[in-house]
């Protein structure tokens, strides 16, 4: 009864103006957490769950996405869009395992304007403690006309109809004008009211293919929020893709104009060129307050975790050179700028590295570390063990990694932790021992034995390389039918004792799953990664890939 209650007091403070939000809040009793509407606040919206999914080859089993989810918890993320429930079996069953097992964050599921979208994603989040229905419809005229063959009329009415329908499921009801940058500011102001009127509490403006530029898409954002009667009875929302590299600035200027919410994804992970990226996003505001004066709820030191979390989990390496999580971001060489940090580390670096993650102060661990300082270490990186089986399991792989590294970095551990989320069910496969033969003038010749539900078996073949020899010899066993559709390796730390982390995407009859492997031999590496990618096709932990249905 007094969830209801909250619900219906929820429901008026919606009918306030948007300077009345400032004089109230709600204290949520579920999560001990205080709900606040202010003009001082932007709302950190996380799409690596739904938009970053959809970035071909970045598909995500349910107890991965599940893994993320709680990372993003920790780093105090507002919303959460977990998934599109309508997409497949799959993706409602990430959005329910997520509803129920976050408390923190609000969840959020995807639907186009469709009875059948929309009552499948209230389904899913019927266990949130805090539940959103984001639904969108398509508002160009190019989108319009040749989408959804639909008259404008028509549209608006669609709209209205499916924001009152998921209002009759959850009291935060998100509506979404999919492909803004492309619409005519009259008809925007027309349907974003209309949709306003019907119970919609947040209004995204989506940059959906990438076309704005800042000035200009900071000028919509104003004009929309001048010109609409009732603006100030909803939050305006900003959802920018990067495909001329502007989602952030596209963004930002957003926020400058009135939008307090920013849909972004970790490592800017989406479709095409990908979306804003949410680090760059709070780091922006976060260093820049003399120009934005706002602040958000988010904990920047969670940021490089989750950003190696996402990147082992989807297969995507984050390029050195990245803003925030970048290898280089905090990497000085030139004697100049060394000089000057050594001095003032203000005369070079405009944030600290320790704020969003990253350690600069080196702790030597290796083969003589004990379990409670590895726990420790792991502890003050972000990363915690639900279980102690949990943590026995990577503290093992420590030890095995200890005994051929001499000195385990940071980056190792975040890799053996990623590794350790990732693993959650039995193997099929195991990797026995590898014998490779590389020699100038002579083909490359593998021999593999590999356990196979406790059996051995033994493979040899021949290929252009020791890694494709490796593979053919595996396939020789397995048998998979399987086609290699991308190999990847990526150094995780420096010097030639580095571990390899080596990234396998294989395609079995339209499933897709991306095997992950390490070890400081990279071609070991690379058969861990073949061999756990068939892992996942044997148990299954695969589907289609969620663009079955449409996004913003």
């Amino acid at each position: 009864m007094f969830h209801k209650a909250v619900l219906l007091l929820y429901n008026r403070l919606l009918h306030f103006s948007r300077d009345d939000y400032q004089k109230f809040s709600i204290v949520n009793q579920y999560n001990n957490s205080e709900f606040v509407m202010s003009n001082d606040r932007v709302i950190i919206f996380d799409t690596t769950l739904r938009d970053g999914e959809q970035s071909p080859g970045a598909s995500m089993t349910k107890s991965e996405k599940l893994s993320i989810a709680k990372s993003l918890e920790k780093m105090k993320v507002d919303v959460i869009e977990a998934g599109f429930a309508i997409a497949s079996p799959g993706d409602f069953e990430s959005v329910k395992a997520i509803a129920d097992s976050v408390k923190d964050s609000t969840i959020c599921s995807l639907s186009r304007a469709l009875d059948k979208d929309i009552d499948r994603a209230a389904e899913a989040l019927k266990g949130a403690n805090s539940g959103r229905i984001h639904t969108f419809i398509a508002t160009s005229p190019i989108h319009m006309e040749h989408k959804l063959r639909m008259q404008p009329d028509q549209v608006v009415e669609q709209a209205v109809h499916a924001v009152k329908r998921a209002r009759n499921h959850v009291a935060d009801v998100e509506f979404s004008c999919e492909d803004a940058g492309r619409s005519e500011i009259d008809f925007l102001c027309r349907i974003i009211e209309a949709a306003i009127d019907a119970g919609a509490s947040t209004i995204n403006i989506p940059d959906t293919v990438g076309y704005a530029i800042p000035e200009q898409f900071g000028q919509t954002i104003k004009t929309l929020i001048e010109r609409i009667p009732n603006s100030d009875k909803a939050i305006f929302s900003v959802h920018c893709h990067n495909d001329l590299g502007l989602a952030v600035a596209n963004s930002l200027s957003a926020v400058q104009n009135g939008a307090r919410q920013v849909e972004c994804t970790i490592n800017g992970l989406g479709e095409r060129a990908g979306n804003a990226s949410l680090e760059e996003i709070v780091m922006a505001i976060r260093t820049r307050k003399d120009l934005f004066n706002i602040e958000t709820a988010v904990d920047p030191q969670f940021i490089v975790p989750t950003s190696k979390l996402v990147s082992s989990v989807t297969g995507f390496a984050v390029q050195p050179n990245k803003a925030i999580v970048g290898a280089n971001a905090f990497a000085h060489e030139s004697g100049i700028h060394q000089d000057g940090v050594l001095k003032h580390r203000e005369t070079y670096e405009i944030m600290s590295a320790q704020d969003v993650g990253w350690n600069t102060n080196r702790m030597v661990l290796g083969k003589h570390s004990g379990r409670n300082a590895f726990k420790t270490r792991l502890e003050e990186l972000g990363h915690t063990f639900e279980t102690e089986t949990e943590l026995n399991h990577a503290f093992a792989n420590f030890k095995d990694l200890a005994d051929k590294k001499h000195e385990i970095y940071d980056e190792d551990l975040h890799l053996l932790v990623s590794d350790n989320a990732a693993k959650h069910f039995e193997d099929k496969y195991e990797l026995v021992s590898l014998k490779v033969t590389s020699c100038t003038g002579e083909i490359p010749e593998a021999e593999v034995v590999i356990s196979i539900d406790g059996k051995e078996a033994k493979g040899v073949a021949q290929g252009s390389g020791p890694v494709d020899a490796s593979f053919k010899a595996i396939e020789s066993i397995v048998a998979s039918g399987s086609e290699l559709q991308l190999y990847s390796v990526n150094a995780i730390t420096s010097g030639t004792d580095s571990q390899g982390e080596v990234t396998v995407r294989l395609d079995h009859s339209g499933k897709i799953v991306n095997g992950l492997g390490a070890d400081t031999d990279i071609v070991i590496a690379s058969a861990k990664a073949y061999l756990h990618a068939l892992n996942l096709l044997g148990a299954k932990v695969v589907r289609e890939h969620p663009q079955t249905a449409e996004g913003v």
